[in-house]
């Protein structure tokens, strides 16, 4: 029988909070059975598995992270529109290391498609209509977009950019001056790759 107070919402942003404080790899149906001092066979009425609960709190994650973006990005184009998504990426980074974790975990593409990592996309292209770049450019740009926020934020989360000169806060700065600057001059096609496709 289901525990009373206890729903799939509320396992789920549980499991989201327990990422944040002991990582999202060590998040598990048992550990989350501890959280709330049930069994853990009380729990599989509301979840099958660990990837289960692992996909909810990715769906979570995702869903805050495009909320925050779309806020971010109200009314902003070009440059602006730029450092504002890159700072939400890294801020709520910052904020919820093991939900941001979740942000990466691989999903079924059905479960994919349904999500708002599909807003995270739009929002990207949004953004990249004030640079004019069209296809095949803007999907390699938001590729480019996601690679460079993504590690960047993954690198410094892991003390990566601790132990030296210049403070990371300046780098970030200027690798966002650095990719305003090249999707502002994206480089044309090499003839010589488009003849070999």
């Amino acid at each position: 029988m289901a525990r009373v107070g206890l729903n799939t919402e509320r396992l789920a942003r549980a499991g989201a909070e327990l990422a944040d404080e002991v990582g999202f790899e060590q998040v598990t149906v048992s550990a989350l059975a501890r959280r709330f001092d049930v069994k853990v066979a009380s729990l599989y009425s509301h979840m099958k598995n660990s990837h289960d609960l692992k996909t909810r709190i990715a769906l979570l994650a995702l869903e805050e992270l495009a909320d925050r973006a779309a806020e971010a990005l109200a009314g902003r184009a070009g440059k602006d529109a730029l450092v504002a998504l890159a700072n939400v990426y890294r801020d709520y980074a910052r904020e919820h290391p093991g939900r941001y974790a979740a942000t990466q975990y691989r999903l079924d593409t059905e479960t994919a498609l349904a999500s708002a990592g599909v807003r995270h996309s739009q929002m990207t292209r949004a953004l990249l209509r004030g640079y004019d770049l069209t296809e095949p450019d803007a999907t390699h740009a938001v590729r480019l977009l996601g690679s460079v926020f993504h590690g960047y934020v993954s690198l410094e989360l892991g003390g990566g950019f601790s132990h030296s000169a210049p403070d990371s806060d300046e780098t970030w700065t200027r690798t966002l001056d650095a990719l305003d600057a090249l999707l502002r001059n994206w480089p044309a096609p090499d003839p010589r790759t488009t003849e070999a496709g």
